[in-house]
């Protein structure tokens, strides 16, 4: 049983407004995607990687980040599609992988993940099938409607879903055919496999574990990053 980690790296990080994108801004010294990349690289359980770019960054990925970093595991670099879940269904038509084999899927721009939490989502998939990462929320949530708030759900109920995402690859790769022949419209993995009627079960991870999307996210970052280096 292989363990195969999806990247997709295809954003345009319209928010970061920083004039290219976002995943090869510089964190502490190296682009983003080069720390995410590193966490998959150095982790023995990980057999390959495959990321997912915008096609017309796939020869700047590899010369830029692949090579110049020397990730040995990187497979290959996939053309990613107009949304999110069109570049995971790339990814996952080229990542080879056979029924019984899991897939994890990580956001190319989520560079502090705990490593421990690779083990934890590796194992959980393995026994259960699925499992994602994700934190309780910390502040009372509004249900909006043009301006006005309409209901206020149970916090205790409600957790942010983080990456990684991992599933036996015949789970996932099934639902994300369902997904395509229905027309459905996602924001991440775990919902296409919730489609099919599957439980799909959440661990904690971490508060740090953030997806840098906005300027503020990158000084977040940077701060943490820092504390890890002391």
């Amino acid at each position: 049983m292989k363990t195969i980690a999806l990247i997709p790296a295809a954003g345009m990080g319209r928010r970061m407004k920083a004039g290219f994108n976002k995943q090869y801004i510089q964190l502490n010294g190296r682009p983003i995607l080069a720390r995410t990349l590193a966490l998959f690289e150095e982790h023995p359980r990980i057999d390959r990687i495959i990321v997912i770019s915008p096609a017309d960054e796939i020869d700047f990925c590899r010369t830029e980040i692949v090579e110049r970093f020397g990730f040995t595991k990187v497979q290959a670099l996939v053309a990613g599609g107009s949304e999110r879940q069109h570049s995971v269904r790339n990814g996952l038509d080229a990542c080879a992988a056979e029924a019984g084999d899991i897939v994890l899927i990580h956001d190319g721009v989520r560079p502090l993940l705990p490593a421990h939490l690779i083990d934890e989502v590796i194992d959980t998939s393995r026994r259960k099938g699925s499992c994602i990462v994700g934190v309780p929320v910390k502040d009372t949530v509004k249900c909006v409607e043009n301006g006005t708030i309409v209901s206020t759900p149970d916090r205790r109920t409600m957790w942010l879903a983080q990456t990684p995402q991992a599933f036996r690859f015949s789970l996932l790769d099934k639902a994300y055919r369902v997904a395509a022949a229905e027309n459905l419209a996602v924001t991440d993995d775990a919902s296409v496999v919730e489609h099919l009627g599957e439980a799909v079960p959440i661990i904690e991870g971490s508060y740090r574990n953030i997806k840098i999307t906005t300027s503020e996210d990158l000084t977040l970052a940077r701060a943490f990053a820092d504390e890890r280096t002391i």
